[in-house]
């Protein structure tokens, strides 16, 4: 039995059905079972952590969890308990959703460093055998750009020619699935990116290819992007995000084959992408 914390979420909801499908006994929690629509096969369950009693019979019969949840922050302060409720209730492995900003050489007192670090070290001294999963942009961050293009045919946003390295969600699951199956990823900081380098440009003129339309790329100056523009993006981190934009521009980011070695299947491009997505970005 493998539970998966943020089940409704794009990784999770992946691994859920990826699980589901190979007949791998899965519980998928969610703040709200009801709403939660999760492949056939998947027991669903209630998780709250602001009840510490109530974590306990979630990890009844559990042998692996995936963690994908913040370690400081609302809710933070229960990790704890949840860890403690996974070991009694028999987990053993943990592999931990990250960021790719850990073992990067990043500032450690960027909020994203601080968020993933925390969760890994939490992990780490509960004592499970661990499975790092450290991607770096997640393709569907590019869901953000999502209420311009149903409204028109222009997205406005910086940095055109930022160049990011976009993973398939079902391409972090993956490794996430192997990673369960086979122990020799017991201790193991996977890097993940997508297999190519893709700016904001021709992030844009991908989707527009996927819903058959010639969408256009609008660069402004960072200090005109106002939060709508990165709805998903904490208001906060908006700044640190910006600055982080503006000097990638013109450095290739890091592009790994982990995907493939772990997988034997090569990382899905974000043309693959905008196409498993193209209905998201219609009205």
């Amino acid at each position: 039995m493998i539970v998966v914390t943020g089940a409704t979420g794009n990784v999770g909801r992946a691994l859920v059905g990826q699980l589901a499908a190979q007949r791998i006994p899965v519980r998928a929690l969610t703040r709200d079972p009801a709403r939660a629509h999760l492949p056939e096969g998947a027991e669903t369950a209630r998780l709250d952590l602001s009840e510490p009693a109530s974590l306990a019979p979630l990890f009844t019969g559990a042998s692996g969890l995936f963690l994908n949840i913040q370690a400081t922050g609302e809710g933070g302060e229960h990790i704890a308990a949840l860890l403690e409720a996974a070991r009694a209730g028999g987990v053993r492995h943990v592999v931990v959703l990250s960021s790719s900003i850990v073992g990067s050489g990043a500032d450690e007192t960027h909020p994203l460093y601080v968020v993933h670090a925390a969760l890994e070290e939490a992990v780490r001294e509960a004592g499970f055998d661990w499975t790092f999963l450290r991607p770096g942009a997640f393709a569907a961050n590019s869901l953000q750009w999502a209420a311009q293009i149903r409204a028109g045919d222009t997205v406005r946003g910086p940095f055109a020619d930022f160049a990011g390295n976009p993973i398939h969600e079902a391409d972090i699951a993956a490794v996430a699935l192997r990673s369960f199956l086979d122990d020799t990823h017991r201790g193991a900081a996977h890097r993940l990116t997508g297999p190519e380098a893709v700016t904001h440009e021709e992030t844009i003129r991908a989707i527009g290819r996927a819903l058959g339309r010639d969408l256009r790329f609008v660069e402004i100056p960072p200090e005109e992007v106002t939060p709508d523009i990165f709805p998903h993006v904490p208001p906060a981190i908006l700044p640190e995000l910006l600055a982080s934009f503006g000097a990638s521009v013109g450095h290739a980011p890091e592009i790994t084959t982990t995907v493939e070695t772990v997988t034997g299947s090569p990382a899905r491009t974000f043309e693959e992408w905008a196409r498993d997505h193209k209905d998201d970005f219609r009205a």
